[in-house]
């Protein structure tokens, strides 16, 4: 696992750089060791040309409010700063990379793609293969694992990217192969259910060994669950079964 990763999204003037479309906004989170940091990187970018109209009904940007923004040629060296050697986690990682890479290749950048310097991590593709034949859009997943995307109304990239972050963090958590991933659906989907958000900045939490003393008491009281049961107990079953930790 990647110790430093960027979850990263980008709103565009339409659909397909191909047809000429360019990005209009980048945002990134940085996440070190699975916890967001206080660095990100986010800009506006001017495209020298219209915004699709369909297109604006999904992020509110407009030609007017990014008439006075850099474009990407005086951010790529910053940006590739901010990616450079991290694992990206993109939702739906083929149009982001599509639209970047593109604008690299404008900007005389055509050796940069992305994939040759960053891993990729498509939370759609991981989604689909835990979620199968479901829907997996930011928006049901946010439902899906009990996300607050209220203030989701337009599409922004940075707030997506924080969204997609919670999402990230929630799909990929150690205790989804502790209790069974549809267990922690199942719980996550209950009506009225409550998320608890923890501190980025916390302490890794301690690992508290029991003592000799406390290790002999329970061998104590296995014994005596033993002696009343009329024979092993379910932990010293346990234990016979599965032999000496390894």
């Amino acid at each position: 696992m990647h110790e430093r990763q960027i979850v990263l999204d980008t709103e565009t003037t339409g659909l397909d750089p191909v047809q000429g479309h360019r990005i209009i906004e980048i945002g990134c989170i940085e996440l070190v060791n699975r916890r967001q940091t206080e660095r990100q990187f986010h800009v506006y970018l001017q495209p020298d040309r219209a915004i699709d109209a369909e297109a604006v009904k999904i992020h509110g940007i407009t030609n007017d409010f990014l008439a006075n923004q850099p474009r990407f040629a005086d951010i790529a060296e910053s940006f590739l700063e901010f990616v450079r050697g991290a694992e990206l986690i993109i939702h739906n990682a083929p149009f982001d990379l599509g639209f970047l890479n593109h604008e690299l290749q404008r900007c005389q950048r055509g050796s940069a793609a992305l994939e040759t310097f960053c891993t990729i991590e498509d939370t759609l593709l991981l989604a689909r293969q835990r979620h199968p034949g479901q829907r997996n859009s930011l928006d049901a997943l946010c439902k899906r694992y009990n996300i607050d995307n209220s203030q989701r109304t337009l599409h922004g990239a940075l707030l997506d990217a924080e969204i997609l972050a919670d999402v990230y963090l929630s799909m990929t958590r150690q205790q989804g192969s502790m209790f069974g991933q549809d267990a922690m659906n199942h719980s996550a989907a209950q009506p009225g259910g409550t998320r608890q958000v923890l501190s980025r900045s916390r302490l890794p939490l301690p690992i508290l060994r029991a003592s000799a003393e406390e290790s002999a008491a329970h061998v104590q009281y296995l014994a005596m669950l033993d002696e009343k049961s009329g024979g092993p107990c379910v932990w010293r079953r346990l234990e016979i079964r599965s032999g000496p930790e390894k």
